[in-house]
């Protein structure tokens, strides 16, 4: 048991303070579970109540630590999860915070998934789109059930316009229809179309330019 004798605001952070117990600094806190805590100068306070401040001051830093790493840029739930763990904060926190995070729509895998799906759809295909998805913790039903309602067309379009950009560079040093050909198969797989609508892509480039 011991008595608190001086609770001061901290000078870099007013939304925290510093709690010194029999005139020994023992925790720092953010001013509201102070309030909530009941914690005034003269206070006793013992072991376990100081327990169970640490914890929700845990909680609390978790939360705010998960708030900024948003602010900068909206992460998928693993790739939070991740960032968390880095930070120190204990799975039982981790979860309460994600579990917060989903309910505000703060992360929403599916909404990630749409938005990084529009944004790479200029200069990559679906494949390597989707492999990097999954390494986001985005599953398969649920970047499949996004594939099953995007337009093919546009896919192909993309494809084309890619294509004929690298035929025209290569043209520039290489002759061989043949190995143009390779060229752009291995082109075209690496940024992750299929093998099939690269062929396609392909025969049409090639055709209509020639």
């Amino acid at each position: 048991m011991g008595k608190i004798t001086k609770i001061e605001s901290q000078k870099r952070n007013k939304d925290r303070v510093n709690v010194y117990i029999d005139n020994n600094y023992a925790f720092s806190a953010y001013m509201e579970l102070v309030y909530k805590e009941s914690l005034k100068v003269n206070s006793e306070v013992d072991e376990e109540k100081l327990l169970r401040i640490a914890k929700k001051e845990n909680l609390s830093k978790c939360k705010e630590s998960a708030l900024r790493i948003i602010e900068r840029s909206y992460k998928t739930e693993k790739e939070m999860i991740q960032r968390l763990n880095e930070k120190g904060f204990d799975s039982e926190n981790i979860a309460i915070v994600i579990d917060f995070l989903k309910e505000y729509n703060f992360i929403n895998d599916t909404n990630y998934a749409k938005m990084y799906i529009k944004d790479k759809l200029s200069s990559q295909g679906m494949q390597k789109i989707k492999y990097s998805l999954l390494r986001k913790g985005i599953t398969s039903d649920v970047i499949e059930e996004i594939m099953s309602n995007m337009d093919d067309n546009k896919q192909m379009d993309t494809a084309l316009e890619l294509a004929r950009k690298k035929y025209n560079s290569l043209l520039k040093t290489e002759k061989d229809k043949y190995k143009l050909w390779n060229k752009l198969l291995r082109y075209l797989v690496g940024r992750g179309y299929d093998y099939s609508m690269a062929k396609d892509v392909i025969k049409e480039v090639m055709d209509n330019i020639d």
